[in-house]
């Protein structure tokens, strides 16, 4: 299980030099018992040290990663059941199936490249790329791999009907680190082919029992970057095992079974594939792979997991700044104010625009808070509306002084008129009322 900080203390040196950029070894150890500090920005800390605080602090699930380039993705590494016991760590990842069957892989592909979205602020998108080798040719397997990896970045998931071709596969995509699996063949052989590339491998069993005795006997021999499959049939069965995988990870510490879980969704219905894979990346599959590659169904996943994985401690905001909305506004243009909260900007913003009147919004950073939340807490106050006011130049963007002010917090006013030296005017409680705001009472 993680060490606490005391734990970790115990086994610094002690010395108190400040090198780590904490002002002590107890406050440096407390960083590293949060996940904050690295045990290698200690300068004096022994080799036996970092030996033990290495192996019994790792997450009881083994963190692998997945591609090479800018497009790869880690998975696991989870240390809680629930999000709200701290957090998750690294989000699902969702792959798009390509038979090397397909007559359309190149239209496949690119359809899987534009599974990209901007929701609140933040880019989602489909992680990966699982090729099949469904015709049990190499040849024509290793084609449909080089075909792929031509088209898209995206990292790969092989799944190849012999050890033989994955090995052809292999030497096409090798060195961009795919995950490889064969169903059915001798996992000793096949992390072999694994290492020689320097790829993770997927274990596939057909219950507990000897998936861990699999990854013991895989672990003995040095080999760890495993992600593991139950070969279980019906959702129910499914969630049941995965269930128990990470309980048995998380609260057992049972390092046998502390690897990322792969689920292959298995559906003709594309609702029912829906509904399959959403369950799955709730509880708990490290990567979902799908056969389909519709729009509507990757942007429900992608919602979903977007929802799970964000920090329930750090609000989504969007970046401070002054924002051009409606089109390009000029210095006679209205000027509005509103805090980061990305909910709150993705709210006022299509309002503004809709007044048909471009306009300039001045964004607050309020740690990423609403506006009476961000009052409440001060941290939207006249003082931080003329730092950020100062700091990205709104008296250079307009000429008129006047600021519309969110009607909530309309209790500023005074203050903030002699905090700024402008007109304030007060806006409207609710952003629906901001196009009628702005028609009304902007000349």
């Amino acid at each position: 299980m993680a060490l606490t900080g005391l734990d970790i203390y115990k086994h610094l040196p002690k010395t108190n030099c400040g090198k780590c950029g904490s002002p002590t070894c107890l406050a440096f150890a407390m960083r590293l018992a949060a996940k904050k500090a690295s045990l290698d920005e200690c300068p004096f800390v022994t080799e036996e040290a970092k030996a033990i605080l290495n192996e019994a602090s790792a997450p009881p699930i083994s963190t692998i990663t997945i591609g090479k380039n800018d497009e790869k993705i880690e998975v696991g590494g989870e240390t809680v059941l629930f999000r709200h016991d701290k957090t998750f760590y690294h989000a699902t990842g969702i792959a798009v199936t390509v038979k090397d069957t397909d007559k359309d892989i190149e239209d496949k592909v690119k359809r899987t490249e534009k599974l990209v979205f901007d929701r609140v602020g933040q880019i989602v998108k489909t992680n990966l790329i699982c090729v099949k080798n469904e015709s049990k040719n190499a040849a024509k397997f290793s084609e449909a791999v080089n075909k792929v990896q031509a088209l898209s970045k995206l990292p790969l998931i092989l799944v190849g009907d012999s050890l033989e071709a994955l090995d052809a596969a292999l030497k096409v995509c090798g060195a961009n680190r795919p995950l490889v699996a064969c169903h059915g063949a001798d996992h000793a052989k096949l992390a072999e082919l694994a290492k020689k590339y320097s790829c993770p491998m997927v274990v596939s069993a057909k219950d507990l029992d000897e998936l861990a005795g699999i990854t013991q006997k895989l672990t003995v021999g040095g080999f760890r970057d495993i992600v593991i499959n139950l070969e279980v049939e019906g959702i129910s069965k499914n969630v049941q095992a995965l269930t128990q995988i990470r309980r048995l990870a998380i609260k057992k510490n049972y390092r046998p079974l502390g690897f990322p879980v792969i689920v292959f969704v298995k559906s003709a219905d594309v609702y029912d594939e829906v509904a399959q894979a959403a369950t799955y990346i709730e509880k708990y599959g490290s990567l979902v792979v799908v056969e389909g590659e519709g729009v509507a169904e990757h942007l429900a996943l992608l919602t979903l997991r977007q929802n799970i994985y964000t920090d329930p401690q750090k609000p989504v905001s969007v970046e401070s700044k002054i924002y051009e909305i409606g089109g390009t506004p000029g210095p006679e243009s209205p000027l509005l104010v509103t805090t980061n909260f990305s909910l709150t900007y993705f709210t006022v913003a299509p309002e503004i625009e809709a007044s048909k009147v471009p306009s300039w919004l001045l964004v607050c950073d309020a740690e990423g808070m609403s506006v009476l939340t961000a009052w409440a807490a001060e941290k939207f106050t006249p003082d931080s509306i003329k730092v950020a006011m100062d700091k990205f130049g709104a008296d250079k963007v307009v000429n008129h002084k006047k600021l519309i002010l969110p009607g909530y917090v309309a209790v500023m006013k005074g203050k903030l008129e002699d905090a700024l030296g402008w007109e304030i005017l007060v806006g409207p409680r609710e952003a629906t009322g901001i196009p009628a705001f702005i028609k009304e009472n902007w000349r």
